[in-house]
């Protein structure tokens, strides 16, 4: 009989498992809904034992149907969010009267001035996390800890990256993943080490005078056996064998790296694709032999995702949460919502179906949007700005109140989504860090519409690979070689995945409207960044300076169809302006494999619509 291996994925509503064999086909899958509390001041919690619990549950479902002797390994991969455990089990990292809440989610943004205080210092680390640190990310939130709650901060014994979390419950090894750490923590693994230098000098000296045992003193690669496999309480909760492999975990959207970017047919090496996992929120991943220092973009991490590569990581804080929150501003959203129970289907693979049954296709769907403009920030920009106080913006919004205005507020969003996934892109070509192709994966990029308006806006062919649950399959990859399936992580990747179809890029008409749409993004976001109301410190920040219209650059003449950006009114009046209001040369503009990037610092040229095609990174 052939082995069997299962992957264990927790996002952020929900724990998942599936079973694969060796060459990646997907056997079986279960999945338990995860509750999670959240508030106006921006905590999110949740709970590591309802965690565990289904997990366990999941795997146990999953499994049912085959002989648990032929699982011989198990991998895990979940939300980079913290978990503090003391001597009895999980701490209240917020409110006493609720013990079970022991984890920070990823996205709760408690930590921003911490963040803020720590970005304030000039720490040789912050150079690997893009220049910037997040408030997402772990030493923000341990100094948030330490400040807030000192007494928790002081009993917890230790401090896990969920994904660290689970292999410890699964296995009882203390062992941290170099993916982990090195991208949520600070960990310098090209070195082999933390900086203690950096630890004192943010406030968090007692972990480095603990020789860092509280977070992690023994870090290990992705994919490497933990202790002695799966405990005995672990396996009799999964309805597994004692001693089952378990390895070294990822951060999920790594996992949904490690099940794409190497697929049999694809790009050709890792370093040709960019993972972009579209789920709740997004990442995107791009592996690179030597560092690229990218500007806002987390980064360059050593064997953060494939072991012996480095990784930049981009993305937004929220996609598929941004969009989910977009619709229900429109009053269509409660009828729009009992539709597709009716026709059961969840509501954003509705709005998508119905967009392509209006517009006939990605491109006809995209005319559906031609008035209206979003920059779905709500949660911030995590990549390329590093902005966490970003928030979003909604332009062209007339009275419409009907089902179809809604599929065209969704376009909006959509678009929003994908022109900031080019900002990235270009970014990150410019940079050192070039890519060919895209591999999607996440439930918010399953849609053919979706698929289709990533290439379109990003000008790159967009892969999909032949498995339906590409993070599963990358966390069942980790467990396959802990189990001695395959000798290293990369054989793993080509050998389970492959490449099942393509969406290229559309010319013509389609390709200038999303041009001029990019144009427009920037047009509205640089107004709003430069407004009166907009915070003086970003106002000023270095990073916006270059959002001004260079001095070399004449103004543009009173009544003009260029961007104003003398003040907010009437830059936001001139720059949301339909494209298809514009006049467009009837001539299909050249495609290159990858958008042209132009220097921060060179003044924009007109284009024959009287309409400047602003810098990638100050859009």
């Amino acid at each position: 009989m052939t082995d069997l291996f299962i992957g264990v994925d927790v996002g952020t509503g929900s724990a998942r498992a599936g079973v694969f064999d060796r060459a990646g086909a997907l056997l079986a899958t279960a999945k338990r809904d995860i509750a999670m509390h959240r508030d106006d001041a921006g905590l999110v919690e949740q709970s590591s034992a309802q965690v565990w619990d289904a997990v366990c549950a999941s795997v146990q479902e999953a499994i049912a149907g085959f002989d648990a002797a032929r699982v011989t390994g198990i991998g895990f991969d979940a939300t980079c969010s913290l978990v503090v455990i003391g001597p009895e089990g999980g701490l209240p990292v917020s409110d006493d009267a609720c013990p079970e809440r022991d984890i920070i989610v990823w996205m709760d943004h408690r930590a921003t001035g911490q963040a803020a205080r720590i970005n304030a210092g000039d720490h040789d680390v912050l150079k690997y996390v893009g220049g910037r640190i997040s408030p997402e990310m772990q030493t923000p939130k341990l100094l948030w800890l330490r400040e807030n709650r000192p007494d928790i901060y002081a009993a917890a014994e230790q401090f896990f990256d969920l994904t660290d979390f689970l292999t410890w419950k699964a296995s009882g090894a203390l062992d941290r993943s170099s993916c982990t750490l090195t991208c949520k923590w600070t960990y310098l693994a090209h070195e082999g080490r933390f900086d203690p230098d950096y630890f004192h000098a943010i406030g968090l000296d007692d972990l480095a005078d603990q020789s860092f045992a509280r977070i992690g003193a023994s870090v290990v690669l992705p994919g490497t056996a933990l202790g002695r496999g799966l405990t005995e309480a672990a396996a009799a909760q999964m309805g597994l064998r004692p001693g089952t492999a378990v390895a070294a975990g990822l951060i999920d959207a790594h996992a949904g790296g490690i099940g794409t970017v190497a697929a049999e047919g694809g790009a050709g090496t890792a370093s040709d694709c960019l993972g972009y996992v579209f789920g709740t929120s997004s990442c995107t991943m791009t592996t690179t032999a030597e560092p690229a220092f990218v500007p806002g973009v987390w980064g360059p991490y050593y064997s953060g995702m494939i072991p012996g590569m480095w990784l930049n990581e981009g993305g937004q804080s929220a996609a598929g949460a941004a969009l989910a929150h977009l619709v229900t501003l429109h009053p269509a959203h409660a009828d729009t919502e009992r539709m597709a129970r009716a026709e059961g289907k969840d509501l954003m693979p509705f709005l998508a179906d119905r967009a392509l049954t209006l517009g006939g296709d990605a491109g006809g769907a995209l005319r559906l949007a031609d008035d209206l403009h979003v920059v779905p920030e709500f949660l911030g920009n995590r990549a390329p700005f590093a902005d966490p106080e970003a928030r979003a913006i909604l332009v062209g919004q007339g009275m419409e109140q009907g089902i179809d205005a809604l599929v065209a507020l969704y376009v909006a969003g959509l678009c929003g989504l994908c022109y900031g996934l080019r900002q990235i892109i270009e970014t990150q070509d410019a940079n050192g860090a070039p890519t060919r192709t895209i591999s999607v994966s996440g439930g918010a990029g399953a849609h053919p519409l979706t698929r289709q308006m990533l290439a379109d806006a990003t000008g790159r062919v967009v892969e999909i690979i032949e498995c339906k649950e590409p993070v599963l399959l990358g966390s069942a990859m980790l467990g396959a070689v802990a189990a001695g399936a395959f000798d290293d992580l990369p054989e793993a990747m080509t050998t389970m995945s492959r490449v099942a179809t393509r969406s290229t890029p559309s010319n013509g008409r389609t390709a200038e409207l999303h041009a001029a749409r990019y144009d427009t993004r920037g047009s509205v976001a640089r107004a709003w960044r430069r407004s009166p109301n907009k915070d003086a410190d970003t106002r000023t920040d270095p990073r916006w300076i270059s959002l001004a219209r260079p001095s070399s650059s004449p103004a543009p003449a009173r009544g003009s169809d260029a961007p104003a950006h003398a003040s907010w009114p009437r830059g936001a009046q001139r720059s949301w302006r339909s494209p298809a209001r514009r006049p467009t040369s009837t001539a299909s503009p050249p495609r290159s494999a990858a958008p042209p990037f132009r220097p921060i610092w060179a003044a924009p040229p007109r284009r024959a619509a009287r309409w400047p095609r602003p810098d990638p990174r100050t859009c």
